[in-house]
């Protein structure tokens, strides 16, 4: 299952990025959708309390789409809600709704790797670990318990060892759009 955070605020960027077009005339928030769709994923997209014109981008996307009551909380809260929300799944790949480069194929990497063992999955460029990431079904306490703004960092860090990253020629794992400027930067 994909849980794609869509509940920030996009104060850097000056509001509503995730419906700011890219070079390529797709919004911002559509284009991380469609990569998850197109790598196989049932998507819920958590966005926040009246948020209505990127909760409609992304039901015409094809994803399920929640309105994250707790979203003024944090990634935390979101990342929480979203996985509520998602119902029985065997695991979930988190993405950020602002990071629209990743490739499908990067994300099929990850969920084979939950799909064959792994705890926790990750893409990594160049040796530096990226987005999305992927855990497994156990981690669905500690996933519904976050509520804090740095989202499943903690539980990353509890689990440092059971993280696999998987090496990829994937830059757009590493590359968010937080400010306007950086929708020019080349990937």
């Amino acid at each position: 299952m994909g849980v794609l955070l869509a509940a920030g605020m996009g104060s850097r960027f000056g509001g509503d990025k995730l419906l700011h077009p890219l070079a390529n005339g797709i919004a911002i928030g559509a284009q991380s959708a469609r990569n998850l769709i197109a790598a196989g994923l049932e998507v819920v997209a958590v966005v926040k309390p009246g948020d209505f014109p990127a909760y409609e981008m992304f039901e015409e996307e094809g994803c399920s789409v929640t309105f994250c009551p707790h979203a003024a909380r944090g990634m935390g809260a979101s990342l929480a809600h979203g996985v509520e929300s998602s119902g029985v799944a065997d695991g979930w790949v988190i993405a950020l709704a602002d990071m629209p480069h990743i490739k499908p194929g990067t994300i099929r990497l990850v969920v084979a790797a939950l799909q064959e063992g792994a705890a926790i999955a990750a893409p990594s460029y160049l040796g530096t670990r990226g987005h999305p990431v992927g855990f497994a079904a156990r981690f669905l306490n500690d996933l519904t318990r976050l509520s804090t703004d740095d989202g499943a960092r903690g539980i990353l860090d509890r689990h440092k060892d059971d993280i696999r990253l998987i090496e990829c020629d994937d830059p757009g794992v590493l590359y968010d759009i937080d400010r306007a400027s950086d929708i020019q930067q080349p990937v």
